[in-house]
């Protein structure tokens, strides 16, 4: 393979080094179904020669929307060895104007589709003159205009190469290493998501650099529960795996997304993982699941269960320094293991060897409770605009609640707000440097100047870096502003709180605040006078208790504006805040929540009104009219 393989050499190596080998598999009409490095080439031979075939040409974009399948992963390899851009797209943007933001945004002139996603196509499509075609995964008993069933795509990509194999060959072995390969769009905000562009090079580097820091065996076979639209589940996923000599298996997808998610434990048991990747909100569930199974089986196998579970985390300590003096532990923990959890892992398919927790902040009590029962839950770190890992942990290497090791090659860097480099144990902004940076952002030069300075990646993050571990990063929040939801869906903040404050004449500042919380809560300091001037309008007396409550639901009734029906679009309904905490005093410079150039520093913020926020997350916090938010009007 050459040194600085496209994802096309990388893909004809390893499909031709591991040809029989299973690499894909996926529930058909309840029953599994596997599919050789062999045949998995052969597909995306046969959809990329179909989609040249429709008029495809070398760079043109093609947007995939799709639940996570087979079809998922041979349609994107066909786009590339078509030469073409794939333009992944989330199965939860719901909003039309989410959707119809990035097709045409991106300039895709094809669309690729699932039928359970092709109502939303549908309706915007009309607005969508760019594009050609829309080709759905799933047949169908009526097509409309531009769409034609995969099978076809297919068949002419079939019939297209018994005559043309050396014309085909010639066009994937022309894309070079620099040629984009996907356009990933970021949560943004919904005005003005950025699409991210990455390289066919971005990705081999970063699964070369992944090497580095986290392995498996060949056959290892590994459960992706995360979507396919995320570079993680590429890099992590399918590309990993296939350097390896494993297989990836999907959840079979459900009618709805509730059903879908209740296909998950039963996909584990079925496929019997090795490996997972997962977010820290699905492990919660699956702790949550153990215990409840425990609690069924009476008083005297709970406390059982509690005490081995209490000595094994005591004997694995941080793991980098597990056992030490308390040698007389083992044997406990090697009988208990034996007995108590073998079976819970059983309830996992019973070969797991770890599973990997990306996209939020992992808890370090989560990473020792599944170090205790034996399934060990790795942190690791990263984003998309570097491909996406930075780092993490491993079997043998790690140090829980760090982020892990730092992928090699790579430059990495913790600098102050100026963007000097500051010494080791000190926080500041994660910024990096390698060949898994992205190209930049699609039609967006200012952001990517912004970002990307002197070859060096601004994360956004913050962390640090110490002596001691050598080597290993700690992710200890947004350096920015990027809110992170429970399950490690990001959002940026700053369309609602610039609306909200520039549209209420009630609400004077507002930061938003979410950090894997289970809902977002709003701090906010409020135009009293403004809302003095409300209540005396309405017959009330603002120096009351009663007055006090008609400030606190008028300014509910401002945050309400932004739901469905109402200011539509302008912020997700589901990122709206929860819990609102109304402050006794706004930010200042004297405060110093406030910088020089009048900008609120969101995280002095966050750290003055800690108190505020965990109190927000209370069922009392969650009380609009609660004593605290009285006492500050």
């Amino acid at each position: 393979m050459k040194q600085k393989p496209t994802i096309i050499d990388f893909v004809e190596h390893y499909t031709s080094l591991f040809s029989e080998h299973v690499f894909m598999r996926e529930k058909v009409d309840g029953v599994w179904t596997t599919t050789t490095y062999k045949q998995t080439r052969e597909q995306a031979f046969a959809i990329g020669a179909g989609l040249k075939c429709l008029g495809m040409q070398k760079g043109d974009k093609v947007a995939l929307l799709s639940q996570g399948r087979n079809l998922w992963i041979t349609s994107e390899l066909g786009i590339l060895y078509a030469g073409g851009v794939n333009v992944p797209l989330s199965i939860k943007l719901g909003e039309s104007s989410d959707l119809l933001f990035r097709i045409k945004h991106s300039d895709s002139k094809i669309i690729i589709v699932s039928e359970q996603q092709l109502p939303k196509i549908r309706t915007i499509l009309n607005e969508c003159a760019n594009v050609e075609h829309v080709i759905v995964l799933d047949p169908l008993t009526q097509y409309q205009d531009k769409e034609i069933s995969i099978e076809d795509v297919i068949q002419k990509g079939k019939d297209y190469l018994k005559e043309h194999s050396d014309e085909w060959k010639a066009l994937y072995q022309s894309i070079q290493p620099d040629d984009y390969a996907n356009i990933s769009y970021t949560s943004g905000t919904t005005a003005d998501p950025k699409g991210i562009l990455l390289t066919h090079r971005n990705y081999t580097a970063n699964v070369e650099q992944g090497h580095s820091v986290i392995s498996c065996s060949e056959g290892d076979v590994m459960l992706i529960i995360l979507p396919l639209d995320h570079c993680f589940a590429h890099v992590a996923g399918f590309y990993t795996m296939m350097s390896y000599g494993g297989s990836i298996a999907t959840v079979p997808v459900g009618k709805t997304a509730i059903a879908t998610l209740k296909n998950i434990p039963i996909a584990i048991k079925e496929v019997r993982p090795m490996i997972m990747l997962s977010v820290p909100a699905l492990a919660r569930n699956f702790k949550k699941s153990i215990e409840a199974n425990v609690k069924a089986k009476g008083a005297f196998v709970e406390k059982l269960y509690t005490f081995a579970l209490n000595n094994a985390i005591k004997y694995n300590k941080e793991y980098w320094n597990r056992g030490g003096c308390q040698f007389w532990r083992w044997p406990l923990v090697k009988l208990f293991d034996k007995i108590i959890f073998k079976s819970v892992r059983e309830g996992f398919g019973g070969r797991l060897k770890f599973f990997v927790g990306g996209g939020a902040l992992l808890d370090i009590e989560l990473q020792r409770y599944f170090c205790a029962v034996g399934m060990p839950m790795f942190q690791g770190y990263g984003l998309s605009e570097a491909t996406p890992i930075i780092c993490a942990n491993s079997v043998g290497h790690a140090i829980f609640g760090s982020s892990g090791r730092i992928v090699q090659p790579l430059d990495l860097k913790i600098c102050d707000d100026n963007g000097n480099q500051v010494p080791n144990g000190q926080k500041g902004e994660i910024v990096v440097r390698g060949e898994n940076v992205m190209a930049g952002y699609w039609k967006n030069q200012e952001s990517t100047d912004k970002t990307i300075i002197d070859g060096w990646l601004h994360t956004g993050d913050m962390g640090y870096v110490t002596d001691k571990h050598k080597g290993y990063l700690w992710v200890v929040g947004r350096f920015k502003s990027l809110l992170i939801s429970a399950d490690g869906e990001k959002y940026s903040p700053e369309g609602f709180e610039d609306g909200l404050t520039d549209g209420s004449p009630y609400v004077e500042q507002v930061v938003l605040h979410n950090n894997q919380n289970p809902y977002t809560m709003a701090l906010i300091v409020p135009n009293k006078e403004a809302l003095k001037e409300y209540v005396v309008s309405k017959g009330g007396d603002a120096d009351s208790l009663e007055g006090k409550k008609m400030m606190l639901q008028k300014i509910q009734d401002e945050i309400d504006e932004y739901k469905t029906g109402k200011k539509v679009g302008l912020f997700p309904e589901a990122w709206l805040p929860k819990a609102v905490a109304v402050l006794p005093e706004p930010f200042t410079e004297q405060n110093h929540m406030v910088n020089s150039t009048m900008k609120i520093v969101r995280g002095k913020v966050e750290e003055f009104y800690q108190d505020r926020i965990d109190y927000a997350y209370t069922d009392e916090g969650k009380n609009l009219f609660n004593e605290k938010n009285l006492a500050s009007l």
